[in-house]
């Protein structure tokens, strides 16, 4: 009789627990859903160790029960978690025996690349000749391999043709470069139109000025390149090599005298001013530094004003192109910097007095 109503107690103390579960989990399902409506839709992003903590949870709690209770995630999303925790759980992939050669550097690789690229007469075999005698391992198979994945043909189908780059580089200290640049000056007969003819050392970046006129002609180039092949003092004695435009001044007697005196004249292509950098560099240093800020009044105002500049450009001047050093410095004493000027200040430099 005294255990019927402790049954009964037992019964009852079991239903209230169940009511007590039954309502938690529905506040926690409101709670979800509510922070769900205030993402607006926004996926959940979770790190690994989140979605295995979710599916041992959902594992334990079974299908039939997470279509309850799962509100912000579906059960066959927990349950896909759970599969591929076990399957991490056996996945012996990184234990597994790895065969064939091993993989190259990326540095090899690249400097395979830069090799080919540079020496197109190259083929795999005298690459991997090169490459073992650097002392770096790596089989003609695997640089024909790397050379095909980047596009490189193989040496018999790559093109010969010369870059203007390695033209120069090649032939360095024998190119000297030509040009004209134009200025308006000041004369008797009103705004007239000047052409100055200035050759350039590639190696050094000296500049001669080669001739001044109001209007070029065929016997004036003719004689101006008599004046650059002078085998005493003309500029070009030493070179080889003459780049100029297609400009039509440069004629083919102005050719032939060049040939005659061992200098071979190089065409840049048409509106390609980007091939004789140096010269179209010096055009624009003088018209900047100088031309530009001057009112030019004569012929001889014009020779006094760019004979000044061509010193200061070679003894004053520091130039980028060749290590930020001057062309032909001046000696200098121990003193102090006194400052030195041309043309009413336009032009300055600092130097040590003696």
């Amino acid at each position: 009789m005294q255990a019927k109503p402790l049954k009964m107690l037992l019964v009852m103390l079991a239903g209230w627990i169940n009511r007590q579960q039954q309502e938690a989990i529905e506040y926690l399902k409101e709670e979800n859903r509510i922070l769900r409506e205030k993402l607006g839709g926004k996926r959940i992003l979770l790190t690994d160790r989140q979605r295995r903590r979710l599916a041992i949870l959902g594992k334990r709690l079974g299908r039939e029960l997470l279509d309850q209770v799962c509100c912000a995630f579906s059960p066959d999303t927990l349950l896909k978690w759970h599969r591929k925790l076990v399957a991490k759980k056996y996945d012996g992939s990184k234990n597994r025996s790895k065969y064939g050669r091993p993989r190259i550097s990326d540095e090899l690789k690249q400097l395979i690349i830069d090799m080919a690229r540079d020496h197109k007469h190259l083929g795999c075999r005298k690459l991997h000749g090169y490459l073992k005698y650097l002392g770096l391992k790596v089989s003609s198979a695997t640089i024909s391999r790397v050379l095909r994945k980047h596009g490189i043909e193989p040496s018999p189908l790559r093109p010969e043709r010369t870059s203007w780059n390695e033209f120069i580089k090649a032939h360095w200290d024998s190119l000297a470069a030509i040009d004209f640049f134009s200025i308006e000056v000041y004369t008797i007969l009103g705004l007239t139109r000047y052409m100055v003819l200035f050759s350039i050392d590639y190696a050094t970046r000296k500049v001669e000025i080669t001739g001044i006129i109001p209007q070029a002609y065929g016997e004036w180039m003719k004689q101006m390149a008599r004046n650059l092949t002078d085998p005493f003092d003309g500029f070009l004695k030493d070179k080889n090599y003459l780049v100029t435009d297609r400009d039509p001044l440069f004629t083919k007697d102005f050719r032939m005298i060049l040939k005659a005196a061992g200098i071979k004249t190089v065409k840049t292509s048409v509106a390609s001013p980007n091939l004789n950098p140096f010269a179209e560099r010096f055009v624009r240093s003088i018209k900047y530094e100088c031309l530009h800020k001057m009112l030019i009044f004569g012929e001889r105002h014009l020779r006094y004003v760019i004979e000044n500049y061509v010193d200061h450009y070679h003894t004053e001047r520091p130039h980028q192109g060749i290590g930020n050093n001057i062309i032909e410095p001046l000696p200098q004493g121990d003193g102090e910097i006194v400052c030195h000027e041309r043309l009413g200040g336009l032009l300055k430099c600092w130097r040590r007095a003696a």
